[in-house]
C-alpha cells in the first residue's frame, strides 16, 4: 500500500456536494496488495463498501464519486472517441473512393462499438432516472422536516434558535441536491446529444437507399412513370379532411385531362 493510499485512512468522506457521508476505516486489497474498495463507518447506517476508484481525496478530506457519474463519464468519452473516429473514416472514403473496401472492415467495427455503447447507454440513462427519483424523494422529505419545524416554531415548541438552524441545514442540503440534480440534468443532455450526432451520422446512407428504392418501385412493385411522382402541393390553411378533398379533386382534373 503506498503512502497515498494509506494517507486516506480516518478521514472523512463527503460526496461531490459536500454531504457528510462518513469516515474512511480502512481498505480491502487484491492479492497484489492493490486497494479494492474502502471500507466508510457511516455511523448508525453502518459500513459501506466503496470502489476505490471512486474516491478522490482533496486536501484533508476523502470526495466519493457516485457510481452513475463514473459510468456517464466512460459512455460519454468513449462514444465521442468512436464517433471521432467515425467521422474521420467516412472523410477519407470522400476523399479517395478507392480505399472504401479496405475501410468498410474498420467500419463496421466501429459500428459494432457504437451498438455496445448504445447497450451501455441505456442502463446509464435508466441509472440517471433513478437518482432523479431519489433526489425528488429525499427533496420531498427534507421540505416536510423544515415545513414541521416552522409549525413547532409557531406553536411555541422550540425556540427560535431551533427553527433557525433547522433551516440553515435543510437549505444547505437543499441546495446541494439542486447542484446535483443540475448535473444529472446536463449528463442526460450530453447523452442525448451525442444520440443524435451518432444518428445523424449513421442515418443518411440507409435512408438515402429506401429513398431510392421507393422512387424507382411503386408498393405493387412496378416502375413509376415520372408523372407518378409528381405529388399534389400541399393546401396551405386546410385542415387534414380538406386535403384529402383536394388530393381527389387534382385526380379527376388529371383523369379530365387525359380523357379529353
Amino acid at each position: 500500500m503506498s503512502k497515498d493510499e494509506v494517507s486516506i485512512i480516518g478521514k472523512p468522506v463527503k460526496d461531490m456536494y459536500g454531504t457528510t457521508i462518513g469516515n474512511v476505516l480502512g481498505t480491502l486489497t487484491h492479492i497484489d496488495g492493490c486497494i479494492q474498495t474502502v471500507g466508510v463507518d457511516c455511523g448508525s447506517e453502518g459500513l459501506k463498501q466503496i470502489p476505490y476508484d471512486q474516491i478522490v481525496l482533496q486536501g484533508d478530506v476523502v470526495i466519493y464519486v457516485p457510481g452513475w457519474r463514473m459510468d456517464a463519464q466512460k459512455i460519454l468519452k468513449e462514444k465521442r472517441l468512436t464517433l471521432k473516429r467515425l467521422k474521420a473514416l467516412m472523410g477519407i472514403i470522400s476523399e479517395n473512393d478507392a480505399t472504401k473496401s479496405d475501410a468498410d472492415l474498420i467500419h463496421d467495427t466501429y459500428k459494432t462499438k457504437l451498438m455496445e455503447l448504445d447497450e451501455a447507454e441505456s442502463k446509464v440513462r435508466d441509472e440517471l432516472s433513478t437518482r432523479l427519483d431519489e433526489l425528488d424523494g429525499q427533496e420531498n422529505t427534507v421540505k416536510v422536516i423544515l415545513f414541521d419545524a416552522k409549525v413547532q416554531f409557531k406553536s411555541d415548541e422550540i425556540s427560535d434558535y431551533t427553527f433557525e438552524s433547522v433551516k440553515k441545514q435543510c437549505n444547505n442540503l437543499l441546495e446541494r441536491m439542486s447542484h446535483e440534480r443540475v448535473e444529472v440534468n446536463n449528463v442526460q443532455r450530453r447523452i442525448e446529444e451525442l444520440s443524435l450526432e451518432c444518428m445523424e451520422l449513421t442515418q443518411p446512407k440507409k435512408e438515402m437507399i429506401q429513398e431510392s428504392a421507393v422512387s424507382y418501385l411503386d408498393t405493387s412493385g412496378n416502375t413509376l412513370t415520372e408523372h407518378e411522382n409528381i405529388l399534389p402541393e400541399p393546401p396551405m390553411e386546410n385542415s387534414e379532411p380538406s386535403m384529402q378533398t383536394t388530393i381527389g379533386a387534382q385526380n379527376n382534373y388529371d383523369g379530365s385531362t387525359e380523357s379529353s
